[in-house]
């Protein structure tokens, strides 16, 4: 298709009845898919929860590092009745580690939701999937395609890259999300021959592992494609400019202060609140997180615990980056006397027993480097 022809496809995208393209594809995803631990092996049936669970976790965060997560969800709540059982402070403790912590947040909410009030047991339809907490549109067609075959297709960013270049949309991101989305839904399987099912989750799971393994943001393997004789961008050799992308806009950098204390083998924590960044997670006290805040402002909000030695700062900085923005912090350590009773709203807890604390990865490097 041409770039004329894509562009009209944004009010009117159509293929010839013809086209080749969902059978290619089904067939190279039936000699070439990938085995992850949450896809079903051909000719099983999916199982919602791990779908759902998977594709949670999988958001903004790459299949390698999901892996070792969703097998340890999957041993100690082996379906979403027993995830809604548990607590949330559990839920945030497993997740640890994993990032964008609101997703572990909806994630415990929406499996309390499924277990009271659908019988532990999802909707399988977009609409139904949609009213569940932490499902958008993405996620709920990705459950109904590949957990309950309904005929839509869920656009991930692998996809996005694929459709984009096969169709060489000339939009940017992501302005170009609607049209992407309606090129993509050409890609499903034509039911009309008399095939008992859609295998509309095939279709968008072969488009996944298309982007992932093939359709690569660099140096794509276009000689490997099974598409590759008919995308456009690969004709005109412009695939690796695809998809077009609107300049990232990131925010002014934060600076603040972290207090780590310790008392003997302990360490003094506090729960951050349970709504905004890093809602509910375990953290060191520390200040507020601020353009251009100096040091002498953030000492101010150290906490004041009885017995204290002097705060000493260590050396150098921890940085971090956040979608929004980057981090800058400062570190002081102190050590509190062997009787010294912890603020309010603050604990001391074994040092020994940090891994079993909800510690996001910004308080993971504080600590290392407090106590390295």
């Amino acid at each position: 298709m041409s770039p004329k022809a894509a562009l009209k496809a944004k009010s009117e995208p159509v293929l010839p009845e013809t086209s080749s393209r969902p059978k290619l594809l089904l067939d190279w995803y039936d000699r070439h898919r990938r085995r992850l631990p949450w896809r079903a092996a051909p000719g099983e049936t999916s199982d919602p929860y791990r779908v759902w669970l998977s594709e949670i976790m999988l958001q903004q965060t790459t299949v390698k590092a999901v892996g070792p997560y969703f097998e340890k969800f999957l041993a100690r709540w082996p379906d979403v009745t027993a995830l809604g059982r548990a607590s949330l402070d559990d839920v945030l403790r497993m997740w640890a580690g994993l990032g964008y912590y609101s997703r572990a947040r909806n994630l415990y909410a929406c499996a309390v939701a499924v277990a009271r009030d659908h019988g532990g047991t999802f909707p399988d339809t977009e609409e139904g999937l949609r009213a569940l907490p932490g499902i958008g549109p993405y996620t709920a067609a990705a459950i109904a395609a590949i957990a309950f075959d309904r005929r839509t297709m869920p656009v991930d960013g692998n996809i996005e890259r694929v459709v984009s270049r096969l169709f060489v949309v000339e939009e940017e991101l992501p302005q170009a999300k609607p049209l992407i989305q309606q090129l993509a839904a050409t890609l499903l399987a034509d039911t009309r021959a008399g095939d008992e099912t859609s295998r509309a989750g095939d279709s968008a799971q072969a488009l996944m592992d298309l982007g992932s393994s093939i359709c690569t943001p660099k140096k794509p393997a276009c000689s490997l494609c099974p598409l590759n004789e008919d995308c456009t961008a690969r004709a005109q050799g412009t695939q690796e400019s695809f998809p077009r992308k609107a300049p990232k806009k990131s925010g002014a950098l934060r600076r603040g202060a972290a207090f780590v204390v310790t008392r003997g083998d302990e360490l003094l924590v506090r729960s951050r609140p349970e709504k905004g960044l890093l809602g509910g997670m375990t953290e060191v006290p520390g200040s507020d997180w601020l353009a251009g805040h100096e040091d002498t402002a953030a000492k101010q909000q150290a906490p004041e615990v009885n017995g204290l030695s002097r705060w000493q700062r260590k050396v150098g900085v921890v940085t971090h980056v956040f979608t929004h923005f980057p981090l800058e912090l400062v570190v002081y350590t102190a050590k509190a006397d062997a009787r010294a009773r912890a603020p309010a709203g603050m604990r001391w807890v074994p040092i020994a027993t940090l891994a079993d604390e909800a510690l996001p990865n910004v308080m993971r490097k504080v600590i290392a480097h407090a106590l390295g």
